[in-house]
């Protein structure tokens, strides 16, 4: 009888300990739990202590940290016909758990598959030259997107990455290629308006000389003093025909 009554009292201890771990709950300051009471929601609760009423309501617990989510490698196909592969990382949280638990089933993975779907959609109206230099305004796209439509999950999308846009390497040589003839394109119309403008500085210094003739006369003065400064054993000086038909006017 003693036995029996031995092992009766541990059996009450044991139900007593999985009552009171099942009834009473704590909860981590990041930590909220949707309550349902008989399969109806009943309130959010947390953080910190809770208490459960066992068979009659049951317990959600949800995370309200930030996420960051990993979005596979897409393949897009850009507006001009490039097909490049794309991924990304999206940043989101839960804001509120009412509605991240009724709303949608598994909201991390509704989340991930929306934000897959998106990125594709949203690069393949771009072309491929505005996937590589304007991914800033990408991003702020695809995070607005995302944000409305997770909106009624009770999820908050805070920012959108592209990571990498890679290409094949036929296309890589072709962007190579493109580069280096933007590159000397600027270079010929860089030395193209850097004559034009010499060409406006000399016709309005030969304007200037033409005003008077001794401004002439002393630039050919000049002339005579760089070319005698370079040493040379001979020195050809144009001398103006008007000048020698006056030397020759004025032989007796």
């Amino acid at each position: 009888m003693g036995i029996d009554l031995l092992q009766f009292t541990s059996i009450i201890v044991v139900l007593l300990i999985l009552l009171i771990a099942y009834t009473i709950k704590i909860l981590r300051e990041y930590e909220r739990g949707v309550i349902f009471t008989l399969g109806r929601f009943d309130k959010v609760k947390g953080p910190g202590l809770i208490i459960v009423i066992p068979f009659i309501q049951q317990i959600v617990r949800v995370d309200l940290r930030t996420v960051v989510m990993d979005v596979p490698t897409q393949d897009v196909i850009s507006y001009d016909n490039v097909s490049v592969k794309v991924n990304a990382v999206v940043y989101y949280r839960v804001i509120d758990p009412e509605k991240a638990i009724i709303a949608v089933e598994r909201f991390m993975d509704a989340t991930s598959q929306l934000a897959q779907t998106t990125l594709r959609s949203v690069l393949g109206k771009h072309e491929l030259d505005e996937m590589l230099s304007e991914r800033d305004k990408l991003n702020e796209d695809i995070q607005q997107i995302l944000d409305r439509q997770t909106d009624g999950w009770g999820v908050k999308v805070t920012n959108v990455e592209i990571k990498h846009v890679d290409l094949d390497e036929s296309m890589i040589r072709a962007i190579a290629k493109q580069a280096e003839a933007e590159r000397q394109r600027r270079a010929k119309v860089i030395h193209a308006e850097g004559e034009q403008q010499a060409a406006q500085k000399l016709v309005e210094a030969a304007q200037k000389l033409a005003e008077s003739e001794n401004a002439i006369q002393l630039r050919y003065l000049q002339t005579l003093g760089e070319i005698a400064g370079e040493k040379n054993s001979t020195i050809i000086f144009p001398v103006p025909i008007d000048t020698i038909k006056g030397m020759l006017g004025k032989q007796p």
